[in-house]
Protein backbone atom coordinates (compact mmCIF):
# COMPACT_ATOMS: atom_id res chain seq x y z
CA UNK A 1 0.00 0.00 0.00
CA UNK A 2 1.36 3.13 -0.46
CA UNK A 3 1.75 5.97 1.48
CA UNK A 4 0.60 9.23 1.07
CA UNK A 5 3.59 11.62 1.02
CA UNK A 6 2.43 15.11 2.90
CA UNK A 7 5.08 17.42 3.59
CA UNK A 8 5.40 16.62 6.86
CA UNK A 9 6.14 13.06 5.54
CA UNK A 10 8.53 14.06 3.11
CA UNK A 11 10.42 16.11 5.64
CA UNK A 12 10.72 13.08 7.08
CA UNK A 13 11.62 10.75 4.46
CA UNK A 14 14.20 13.53 3.51
CA UNK A 15 15.97 13.47 6.96
CA UNK A 16 16.14 9.71 7.01
CA UNK A 17 16.87 9.00 3.23
CA UNK A 18 20.75 9.00 2.13
CA UNK A 19 21.39 12.35 0.06
CA UNK A 20 23.16 12.43 -3.08
CA UNK A 21 26.41 13.52 -3.88
CA UNK A 22 26.69 16.36 -5.48
CA UNK A 23 27.99 16.10 -8.98
CA UNK A 24 28.26 13.29 -11.26
CA UNK A 25 28.01 9.99 -8.88
CA UNK A 26 31.87 7.65 -9.93
CA UNK A 27 30.98 4.13 -10.44
CA UNK A 28 33.59 1.26 -9.88
CA UNK A 29 36.22 0.97 -12.26
CA UNK A 30 35.25 -2.33 -14.35
CA UNK A 31 37.78 -4.39 -16.58
CA UNK A 32 37.66 -7.54 -18.29
CA UNK A 33 38.27 -10.93 -16.32
CA UNK A 34 41.54 -11.77 -18.37
CA UNK A 35 42.93 -7.90 -16.97
CA UNK A 36 42.52 -9.13 -13.46
CA UNK A 37 43.53 -12.76 -13.66
CA UNK A 38 40.11 -14.52 -14.14
CA UNK A 39 38.45 -16.38 -16.84
CA UNK A 40 35.24 -14.90 -18.60
CA UNK A 41 34.22 -18.27 -19.86
CA UNK A 42 34.35 -19.72 -16.20
CA UNK A 43 32.49 -17.28 -15.12
CA UNK A 44 29.37 -17.94 -17.30
CA UNK A 45 28.71 -20.65 -15.01
CA UNK A 46 27.70 -18.14 -13.00
CA UNK A 47 24.92 -17.28 -15.44
CA UNK A 48 24.26 -20.59 -16.02
CA UNK A 49 23.68 -21.29 -12.05
CA UNK A 50 21.52 -18.78 -11.17
CA UNK A 51 19.06 -19.36 -13.81
CA UNK A 52 19.00 -22.93 -13.13
CA UNK A 53 18.15 -21.87 -9.60
CA UNK A 54 15.74 -19.17 -10.97
CA UNK A 55 13.61 -22.08 -13.93
CA UNK A 56 13.71 -24.23 -10.62
CA UNK A 57 11.33 -21.90 -8.56
CA UNK A 58 14.17 -22.09 -5.69
CA UNK A 59 14.30 -17.87 -6.24
CA UNK A 60 12.77 -15.72 -8.14
CA UNK A 61 15.53 -13.52 -8.72
CA UNK A 62 18.75 -12.82 -7.75
CA UNK A 63 21.83 -9.84 -8.66
CA UNK A 64 25.60 -10.95 -8.15
CA UNK A 65 28.44 -8.53 -8.22
CA UNK A 66 32.14 -9.04 -8.42
CA UNK A 67 35.32 -7.20 -8.01
CA UNK A 68 38.74 -8.13 -8.38
CA UNK A 69 41.73 -6.07 -7.40
CA UNK A 70 39.49 -3.45 -6.91
CA UNK A 71 38.23 -3.96 -10.37
CA UNK A 72 34.57 -5.16 -11.13
CA UNK A 73 34.53 -7.95 -13.49
CA UNK A 74 30.78 -9.15 -13.10
CA UNK A 75 27.62 -7.55 -12.16
CA UNK A 76 24.46 -9.25 -13.57
CA UNK A 77 20.78 -9.82 -12.68
CA UNK A 78 18.74 -12.67 -12.81
CA UNK A 79 14.73 -13.10 -12.72
CA UNK A 80 12.16 -11.22 -11.18
CA UNK A 81 12.26 -9.00 -8.57
CA UNK A 82 8.11 -9.15 -8.50
CA UNK A 83 6.80 -12.16 -10.34
CA UNK A 84 3.32 -11.77 -10.39
CA UNK A 85 3.93 -8.21 -11.85
CA UNK A 86 6.53 -9.89 -13.80
CA UNK A 87 8.91 -6.92 -13.00
CA UNK A 88 12.38 -7.90 -13.62
CA UNK A 89 15.47 -7.96 -11.32
CA UNK A 90 17.65 -4.98 -12.47
CA UNK A 91 20.71 -3.64 -11.27
CA UNK A 92 19.29 -0.75 -9.32
CA UNK A 93 17.02 -2.90 -7.62
CA UNK A 94 16.70 -1.99 -3.78
CA UNK A 95 16.59 -4.95 -1.14
CA UNK A 96 15.94 -5.30 2.54
CA UNK A 97 19.56 -6.28 3.37
CA UNK A 98 18.53 -6.96 7.24
CA UNK A 99 22.07 -8.26 8.95
CA UNK A 100 24.38 -6.73 6.47
CA UNK A 101 23.66 -4.31 8.28
CA UNK A 102 25.89 -4.86 10.98
CA UNK A 103 29.23 -4.39 9.36
CA UNK A 104 27.85 -1.09 8.26
CA UNK A 105 27.50 -0.19 11.79
CA UNK A 106 30.21 -1.86 13.08
CA UNK A 107 32.45 0.41 10.63
CA UNK A 108 30.99 3.38 12.04
CA UNK A 109 32.09 2.63 15.69
CA UNK A 110 35.67 1.73 14.32
CA UNK A 111 35.69 5.45 12.72
CA UNK A 112 34.69 6.74 16.26
CA UNK A 113 37.57 4.80 17.78
CA UNK A 114 39.79 5.99 14.92
CA UNK A 115 38.73 9.71 16.27
CA UNK A 116 38.98 8.87 20.25
CA UNK A 117 35.46 9.08 20.56
CA UNK A 118 35.14 5.70 21.97
CA UNK A 119 37.35 2.81 22.61
CA UNK A 120 36.90 -0.87 22.24
CA UNK A 121 37.54 -1.87 25.16
CA UNK A 122 35.11 0.73 27.15
CA UNK A 123 32.06 -0.70 29.15
CA UNK A 124 28.67 -0.04 27.56
CA UNK A 125 27.95 1.81 30.60
CA UNK A 126 30.31 4.31 29.47
CA UNK A 127 28.28 5.34 26.40
CA UNK A 128 24.65 3.62 27.38
CA UNK A 129 24.24 4.67 31.01
CA UNK A 130 21.19 1.94 30.89
CA UNK A 131 23.65 -0.24 31.13
CA UNK A 132 25.28 -0.05 34.43
CA UNK A 133 23.36 -2.23 36.47
CA UNK A 134 23.63 -5.41 33.27
CA UNK A 135 23.28 -8.83 34.78
CA UNK A 136 24.10 -12.44 33.83
CA UNK A 137 22.01 -15.55 33.71
CA UNK A 138 23.46 -18.05 36.61
CA UNK A 139 21.98 -20.59 38.17
CA UNK A 140 18.43 -19.59 37.40
CA UNK A 141 19.13 -15.57 38.99
CA UNK A 142 20.33 -12.57 37.19
CA UNK A 143 23.24 -11.43 39.00
CA UNK A 144 26.20 -9.02 38.76
CA UNK A 145 28.94 -9.99 36.13
CA UNK A 146 32.33 -10.90 37.07
CA UNK A 147 33.29 -7.79 34.32
CA UNK A 148 30.90 -5.26 32.37
CA UNK A 149 30.69 -6.17 28.79
CA UNK A 150 31.82 -3.94 26.16
CA UNK A 151 31.90 -2.66 22.98
CA UNK A 152 34.34 -5.67 21.67
CA UNK A 153 31.95 -7.91 23.23
CA UNK A 154 29.14 -5.94 20.92
CA UNK A 155 31.34 -6.03 17.76
CA UNK A 156 32.32 -9.59 18.25
CA UNK A 157 28.77 -11.09 19.98
CA UNK A 158 30.41 -12.16 22.94
CA UNK A 159 28.15 -10.39 25.32
CA UNK A 160 25.65 -13.23 25.32
CA UNK A 161 22.38 -10.81 24.34
CA UNK A 162 20.61 -12.65 21.76
CA UNK A 163 17.47 -12.41 20.09
CA UNK A 164 14.89 -13.80 22.54
CA UNK A 165 16.40 -17.75 21.28
CA UNK A 166 19.10 -19.17 23.94
CA UNK A 167 17.60 -22.17 24.56
CA UNK A 168 17.29 -20.75 28.19
CA UNK A 169 13.74 -20.86 28.61
CA UNK A 170 13.53 -17.96 31.79
CA UNK A 171 15.84 -15.92 30.03
CA UNK A 172 14.01 -16.28 27.01
CA UNK A 173 10.98 -15.91 28.76
CA UNK A 174 12.68 -11.94 30.38
CA UNK A 175 13.65 -11.16 26.56
CA UNK A 176 10.34 -11.89 25.01
CA UNK A 177 8.26 -9.78 28.31
CA UNK A 178 10.59 -7.04 27.28
CA UNK A 179 8.59 -6.74 23.92
CA UNK A 180 9.51 -7.18 20.45
CA UNK A 181 11.92 -4.66 17.94
CA UNK A 182 9.05 -2.55 16.49
CA UNK A 183 9.88 0.30 13.62
CA UNK A 184 7.50 2.94 15.07
CA UNK A 185 9.84 3.13 17.94
CA UNK A 186 13.02 4.73 19.05
CA UNK A 187 16.43 3.38 19.12
CA UNK A 188 16.91 4.98 22.57
CA UNK A 189 13.18 3.38 23.62
CA UNK A 190 14.43 -0.38 22.81
CA UNK A 191 17.69 0.37 24.56
CA UNK A 192 16.07 1.23 27.64
CA UNK A 193 13.67 -1.24 26.88
CA UNK A 194 16.31 -4.48 26.28
CA UNK A 195 18.65 -3.17 29.20
CA UNK A 196 16.54 -5.30 31.69
CA UNK A 197 17.50 -8.26 30.01
CA UNK A 198 20.10 -10.38 31.39
CA UNK A 199 23.32 -11.54 29.25
CA UNK A 200 23.24 -15.34 28.63
CA UNK A 201 26.57 -15.74 29.89
CA UNK A 202 29.82 -14.04 31.22
CA UNK A 203 30.71 -11.72 28.53
CA UNK A 204 33.55 -12.79 26.37
CA UNK A 205 32.75 -16.73 27.92
CA UNK A 206 30.31 -17.37 24.23
CA UNK A 207 29.37 -16.48 21.24
CA UNK A 208 25.76 -15.53 20.67
CA UNK A 209 23.44 -13.63 17.76
CA UNK A 210 21.89 -11.39 18.89
CA UNK A 211 20.73 -7.34 19.32
CA UNK A 212 24.23 -6.75 20.29
CA UNK A 213 24.44 -4.84 16.96
CA UNK A 214 21.36 -2.60 17.83
CA UNK A 215 23.16 -1.62 20.78
CA UNK A 216 26.25 -0.64 18.86
CA UNK A 217 24.20 1.77 16.81
CA UNK A 218 22.87 2.81 20.18
CA UNK A 219 26.95 3.77 21.36
CA UNK A 220 27.06 5.56 17.55
CA UNK A 221 24.51 7.94 18.34
CA UNK A 222 25.95 8.63 21.86
CA UNK A 223 29.56 8.92 21.07
CA UNK A 224 28.76 10.91 17.41
CA UNK A 225 26.45 13.16 18.82
CA UNK A 226 24.37 12.64 16.13
CA UNK A 227 20.96 10.46 15.37
CA UNK A 228 22.02 7.09 13.14
CA UNK A 229 20.65 7.85 9.85
CA UNK A 230 21.99 11.01 9.97
CA UNK A 231 25.74 9.51 10.76
CA UNK A 232 25.17 6.68 8.10
CA UNK A 233 24.20 9.50 5.60
CA UNK A 234 27.21 11.87 6.49
CA UNK A 235 29.65 10.03 7.27
CA UNK A 236 29.62 6.87 5.04
CA UNK A 237 26.88 6.87 2.73
CA UNK A 238 27.43 10.37 1.17
CA UNK A 239 31.52 10.26 1.17
CA UNK A 240 31.11 6.77 -0.44
CA UNK A 241 28.22 7.49 -2.88
CA UNK A 242 25.93 5.09 -1.42
CA UNK A 243 22.92 6.86 -3.08
CA UNK A 244 20.13 4.17 -2.58
CA UNK A 245 21.27 3.40 0.75
CA UNK A 246 18.94 3.95 3.98
CA UNK A 247 16.58 3.12 6.90
CA UNK A 248 13.87 5.37 4.67
CA UNK A 249 13.22 4.73 0.86
CA UNK A 250 11.75 7.90 -0.70
CA UNK A 251 8.55 7.17 -2.31
CA UNK A 252 9.92 7.61 -6.12
CA UNK A 253 12.53 4.89 -5.36
CA UNK A 254 9.82 2.09 -3.67
CA UNK A 255 8.47 0.79 -6.55
CA UNK A 256 12.39 -0.72 -6.97
CA UNK A 257 12.41 -2.61 -3.77
CA UNK A 258 12.63 -6.69 -4.55
CA UNK A 259 8.98 -8.42 -3.24
CA UNK A 260 10.03 -10.86 -0.40
CA UNK A 261 9.12 -14.86 -1.33
CA UNK A 262 8.91 -17.69 1.34
CA UNK A 263 10.20 -21.11 -0.52
CA UNK A 264 8.96 -24.19 0.62
CA UNK A 265 12.70 -25.73 -1.19
CA UNK A 266 10.91 -27.89 -3.02
CA UNK A 267 10.09 -25.27 -5.87
CA UNK A 268 6.96 -23.07 -4.31
CA UNK A 269 7.48 -19.22 -3.65
CA UNK A 270 4.66 -17.59 -2.15
CA UNK A 271 5.04 -13.90 -2.07
CA UNK A 272 5.06 -12.84 1.83
CA UNK A 273 3.81 -9.26 2.65
CA UNK A 274 4.22 -9.56 6.11
CA UNK A 275 7.49 -7.75 6.51
CA UNK A 276 9.47 -6.33 9.34
CA UNK A 277 10.11 -3.17 8.35
CA UNK A 278 8.09 -0.72 5.92
CA UNK A 279 11.34 1.70 5.03
CA UNK A 280 8.24 4.12 5.03
CA UNK A 281 8.15 7.24 6.83
CA UNK A 282 6.86 5.20 10.15
CA UNK A 283 9.90 3.90 10.32
CA UNK A 284 11.57 5.51 13.53
CA UNK A 285 13.88 2.43 14.74
CA UNK A 286 17.43 2.84 12.96
CA UNK A 287 18.15 -0.83 13.29
CA UNK A 288 21.98 -1.12 13.57
CA UNK A 289 21.74 -4.84 13.31
CA UNK A 290 19.03 -5.23 10.67
CA UNK A 291 17.41 -1.81 9.42
CA UNK A 292 18.88 -1.30 5.96
CA UNK A 293 17.70 -1.25 2.00
CA UNK A 294 20.25 -1.24 -0.16
CA UNK A 295 21.48 -1.99 -3.49
CA UNK A 296 24.36 -4.39 -4.48
CA UNK A 297 26.22 -1.57 -6.07
CA UNK A 298 25.75 0.59 -3.07
CA UNK A 299 26.53 -2.27 -0.88
CA UNK A 300 30.01 -3.63 -3.05
CA UNK A 301 31.38 -0.19 -2.55
CA UNK A 302 31.03 -0.26 0.99
CA UNK A 303 32.90 -3.32 0.57
CA UNK A 304 35.24 -2.06 -1.50
CA UNK A 305 36.03 0.27 0.70
CA UNK A 306 36.76 -2.52 3.89
CA UNK A 307 38.48 -4.37 1.18
CA UNK A 308 40.71 -1.20 0.38
CA UNK A 309 41.77 -1.01 3.89
CA UNK A 310 39.69 1.94 4.74
CA UNK A 311 39.52 4.04 1.47
CA UNK A 312 37.61 4.43 -1.55
CA UNK A 313 38.26 6.71 -4.26
CA UNK A 314 40.08 9.61 -2.29
CA UNK A 315 37.61 8.76 0.87
CA UNK A 316 39.01 7.62 3.76
CA UNK A 317 36.52 6.37 6.09
CA UNK A 318 38.77 4.37 8.11
CA UNK A 319 42.27 3.91 9.02
CA UNK A 320 43.93 0.22 7.39
CA UNK A 321 44.57 -0.81 10.84
CA UNK A 322 41.22 -0.61 11.92
CA UNK A 323 40.17 -2.39 9.00
CA UNK A 324 42.77 -5.01 9.72
CA UNK A 325 40.98 -5.38 13.00
CA UNK A 326 37.98 -5.75 12.00
CA UNK A 327 38.87 -8.54 9.32
CA UNK A 328 40.52 -11.00 11.79
CA UNK A 329 39.42 -13.09 14.19
CA UNK A 330 38.89 -12.33 17.88
CA UNK A 331 37.22 -15.63 19.14
CA UNK A 332 39.32 -18.11 21.73
CA UNK A 333 38.26 -20.63 24.09
CA UNK A 334 34.56 -21.32 24.81
CA UNK A 335 33.70 -18.97 22.31
CA UNK A 336 34.91 -20.69 18.98
CA UNK A 337 33.40 -21.31 16.59
CA UNK A 338 30.50 -19.91 16.01
CA UNK A 339 27.19 -21.21 15.90
CA UNK A 340 23.29 -21.33 15.95
CA UNK A 341 20.91 -23.69 16.86
CA UNK A 342 21.93 -26.78 14.79
CA UNK A 343 24.36 -25.02 12.92
CA UNK A 344 27.96 -24.72 14.42
CA UNK A 345 30.37 -23.42 11.95
CA UNK A 346 33.46 -24.86 12.40
CA UNK A 347 36.49 -23.53 11.39
CA UNK A 348 34.74 -20.10 11.62
CA UNK A 349 35.78 -17.20 13.84
CA UNK A 350 34.08 -13.62 14.23
CA UNK A 351 36.39 -10.26 14.25
CA UNK A 352 35.06 -6.34 14.70
CA UNK A 353 31.71 -7.19 12.28
CA UNK A 354 32.58 -9.83 10.33
CA UNK A 355 32.67 -14.10 10.20
CA UNK A 356 36.38 -15.05 9.59
CA UNK A 357 37.55 -18.05 7.91
CA UNK A 358 40.30 -19.74 10.32
CA UNK A 359 40.31 -23.11 8.95
CA UNK A 360 39.80 -25.81 6.66
CA UNK A 361 36.63 -27.59 7.41
CA UNK A 362 33.37 -29.15 6.07
CA UNK A 363 31.80 -26.06 7.20
CA UNK A 364 32.39 -23.57 4.04
CA UNK A 365 34.25 -26.05 2.19
CA UNK A 366 34.84 -24.04 -0.41
CA UNK A 367 35.92 -20.88 0.90
CA UNK A 368 39.06 -19.80 1.86
CA UNK A 369 41.56 -19.13 5.09
CA UNK A 370 40.90 -15.60 6.17
CA UNK A 371 37.90 -14.77 4.02
CA UNK A 372 35.15 -12.97 5.54
CA UNK A 373 31.80 -11.64 5.43
CA UNK A 374 28.07 -12.29 6.42
CA UNK A 375 24.37 -11.83 5.03
CA UNK A 376 21.24 -10.87 6.02
CA UNK A 377 17.61 -12.88 7.11
CA UNK A 378 16.57 -13.15 3.29
CA UNK A 379 19.09 -15.19 1.87
CA UNK A 380 21.60 -12.01 1.22
CA UNK A 381 25.45 -12.69 1.21
CA UNK A 382 28.87 -11.03 0.75
CA UNK A 383 32.31 -12.59 1.68
CA UNK A 384 35.87 -10.82 0.61
CA UNK A 385 38.95 -13.03 0.20
CA UNK A 386 41.92 -10.88 0.95
CA UNK A 387 44.20 -13.29 -0.56
CA UNK A 388 42.25 -13.27 -3.82
CA UNK A 389 41.66 -9.21 -3.45
CA UNK A 390 38.03 -10.98 -4.37
CA UNK A 391 34.51 -9.07 -3.32
CA UNK A 392 31.87 -11.00 -3.83
CA UNK A 393 28.18 -9.73 -3.18
CA UNK A 394 25.10 -12.03 -3.74
CA UNK A 395 21.71 -10.69 -3.23
CA UNK A 396 17.83 -11.94 -3.29
CA UNK A 397 14.64 -11.87 -1.19
CA UNK A 398 14.07 -15.23 0.20
CA UNK A 399 12.89 -16.62 3.17
CA UNK A 400 13.73 -18.61 5.29
CA UNK A 401 17.73 -17.93 5.16
CA UNK A 402 19.25 -20.27 2.94
CA UNK A 403 23.02 -20.90 2.21
CA UNK A 404 21.97 -22.26 -1.43
CA UNK A 405 23.11 -19.16 -3.98
CA UNK A 406 26.26 -18.62 -2.02
CA UNK A 407 27.09 -22.32 -1.64
CA UNK A 408 26.21 -23.34 -5.14
CA UNK A 409 28.41 -19.81 -6.85
CA UNK A 410 31.49 -20.14 -4.75
CA UNK A 411 33.40 -22.95 -6.00
CA UNK A 412 32.48 -21.49 -9.33
CA UNK A 413 33.81 -18.02 -8.74
CA UNK A 414 36.74 -19.27 -6.88
CA UNK A 415 37.26 -21.75 -9.56
CA UNK A 416 37.43 -18.68 -11.93
CA UNK A 417 40.58 -17.06 -10.56
CA UNK A 418 43.42 -18.24 -13.12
Amino acid sequence: MKIPVTASLAALMAASAPAEQPGKIWELPSAKPAAVGMSGAKLQRVDDKVRELIADKRLAGASVMITRRGRLVYRKSFGFRDIEKKKPMEDDTIFRIFSMTKAITSAAALMLADEGKLGIDDPISRHLPEYSQATVWKNGKAVAPERPPTIRDLLCHTAGYSYGYTGIPELDKIHRAAGPLVETESLADFVKRMARVPMAFEPGQGWLYGISTDLLGAVVERASGSPLNQFFRERIFIPLGMRDTGFVIPESKRERMAVVYKSDKQGKLTRNEDNLFSYSATTKMHSGGGGLASTIRDYTRFLQMIANGGELNGSRLLKKEAVAAMTRNHLEGPAMPIRFPNNIRHGTGFGLGFCVKTAQTDWNSAGRIDEYGWGGMLSTHFWISPRDELVVVTMEQTLPYDFMLEDALKPLIYDAIE
